[in-house]
């Protein structure tokens, strides 16, 4: 098959996966829609450059060039992204208040199926929160535990720019000597530092709760420390694991201080390229930076 039918294919399908995942908003389909996108536009350019005889140069040449052309101007747009991010005023690691008007669960079937997934694994839910992370846009959670308090999952409902709400899961346990061990999906990049005493595995491309909560059981199940109950309600926990976050990635470089926010930005030469750098690994290899 001719190459310029292989481009109209790619298009085609690059243009039937953006109109599905406005509905779907997966994490897997953008990844696949992003490198399609990449690959027409090198492939596509070289080929408008061939057969109008702009350069003089082989096919293969002149896909690498655009190839190349197309990372450097991704990479303008991700640190004009970073950058913008780190002088708004848009919150990193927001304040949760409790949520008592109960709408956090989206009236999509799926998840609809999830919550009575949790009910019928013995998770109750505990508490609702949100966060406004700027412009009267919130997130929502939603805490769930198991009857012993040794295991709590986070429901996170991201919304998207098409009106689709994404969810996420983050599963924490404590152990006896202060470890926290969270196993979640998220794919929002963090890139930034964590305690010492925190293990933090994450797989975004994981969409699956039972497939995550079985990973995180195998996790604890392992160690030798006994796994022990929550001693402090979500909203105290959530609150205080951001101010503690906040507190670390201050001191570590990540963020600058508190007082120097106004005029340099929340984030770092050094945190801004850290985050470019999980940007592209989450949005083309679907793994977070620090596990490549």
């Amino acid at each position: 098959m001719e190459i310029p039918y292989l481009i109209l294919g790619a298009i085609l399908v690059s243009l039937m996966l953006a109109q599905i995942n406005q509905r779907a908003a997966s994490p897997l389909l953008s990844i696949v829609d992003r490198w399609l996108r990449w690959l027409v536009f090198a492939f596509g350019a070289a080929q408008v450059f061939r057969d109008f005889k702009l350069v003089d140069r082989p096919y293969w040449a002149l896909a690498v060039f655009f190839f190349l052309l197309w990372f450097l101007g991704e990479t303008l747009l991700n640190w004009l992204s970073i950058h913008a991010l780190s002088v708004s005023p848009l919150p990193l690691f927001p304040r949760y208040v409790l949520n008592l008007v109960g709408d956090e669960w989206p009236t999509q079937p799926k998840a609809l199926q999830l919550r009575e997934w949790l009910r019928g694994q013995n998770y109750k839910q505990v508490q609702a929160m949100k966060a406004e992370i700027g412009g009267g846009i919130y997130l929502r959670v939603s805490i769930y535990q198991n009857l012993d308090g040794t295991v709590r999952v986070q429901v996170t409902f991201i919304p998207q720019a098409s009106g689709a709400v994404t969810i996420c899961f983050a599963i924490t346990s404590l152990t006896s000597d202060g470890s926290r061990y969270v196993t979640d999906n998220l794919y929002v990049p963090f890139a930034g530092f964590y305690p010492e005493n925190w293990f933090v595995e994450r797989a975004p491309l994981c969409r699956s709760l039972p497939k995550l909560l079985e990973r995180h059981q195998a996790r604890i199940a392992s160690l030798k420390d006994t796994i022990v109950s929550f001693a402090v309600d979500p909203l105290t926990d959530l609150n205080a694991t951001q101010h503690e976050l906040d507190r670390l990635n201050t001191e570590l470089g990540f963020l600058h201080s508190h007082s120097d926010r106004e005029d340099l930005g929340k984030i770092t030469h050094e945190g801004r390229y850290r985050v470019w750098k999980e940007i592209w690994t989450l949005n083309y290899l679907g793994r977070s930076a620090r596990y490549l």
